[in-house]
């Protein structure tokens, strides 16, 4: 039976080295699938891991209609035995639909990978669009760590290694700490208190300078 299953996790989690892999698998025996990706790392009509990995891909704008897609390749003739989807969470409601229709009229099964909540923690339209209607939601497996040690559950954005909470919805970055604008993955505790990995350093008390009992060294 066809399936629309959503793979969630938070950013550096591995959602699209499970993605390629997932394909991959696919590929090998036999099947035919159609790949989507969005604001890839490595340009335009590319999906890619962290860890080297990458294929090529159909990329997804506001005005990409899947089930146009599919029809169009299969009057070409081409097979289309699944569809692989990543960062649906940019994706909009109507096209999550249209997802969900080719699932329940071509009976093809289709996998979509995403983050949950955006920096503020709200839902983004595409991911509560898949939660909605997937007939799935996997939570990935490979957990992402705060900077602290603990399972990172929110997805921060910082300007300098510093957490903010102002901006618009969708502002592509990466995890690396060398960017201006980019992203860090924390703890629910961490997130509240705005505290990265940066603003924690910066905060800290060097040993010595204050002492409980009141005495300087």
């Amino acid at each position: 039976m066809a399936e629309l299953v959503f793979f969630s996790g938070t950013m550096d989690c591995g959602k699209s080295t499970l993605a390629l892999q997932t394909a991959y698998n696919y590929q090998q025996r036999g099947l035919v699938g159609i790949i989507f990706a969005m604001n890839d790392r490595a340009g335009v009509g590319k999906l890619s891991s962290r860890l080297g990995l990458e294929t090529d891909a159909i990329e997804v704008t506001p005005t990409t209609n899947f089930w146009h897609v599919v029809v169009q390749a299969r009057q070409a003739g081409e097979r289309v035995d699944f569809i692989i989807c990543d960062e649906v969470q940019f994706y909009s409601r109507n096209q999550v639909d249209q997802l969900a229709r080719i699932v329940d009229e071509m009976e093809i099964s289709v996998w979509g990978f995403g983050i949950t909540t955006d920096f503020l923690t709200r839902l983004f339209p595409g991911s509560a669009r898949m939660l909605e209607l997937a007939d799935r939601v996997e939570r990935l497996q490979v957990e992402a760590l705060c900077w602290c040690g603990k399972r990172a559950t929110h997805n921060a954005r910082t300007i300098n290694g510093f957490m903010v909470t102002e901006g618009e919805q969708v502002v592509v970055g990466d995890t690396k700490q060398d960017e201006v604008v980019g992203y860090e993955v924390l703890c629910r505790y961490h997130h509240m208190r705005a505290m990265t990995a940066r603003s924690a350093h910066a905060s800290e008390i060097s040993p010595g300078t204050l002492r409980l009992d009141g005495v300087h060294d």
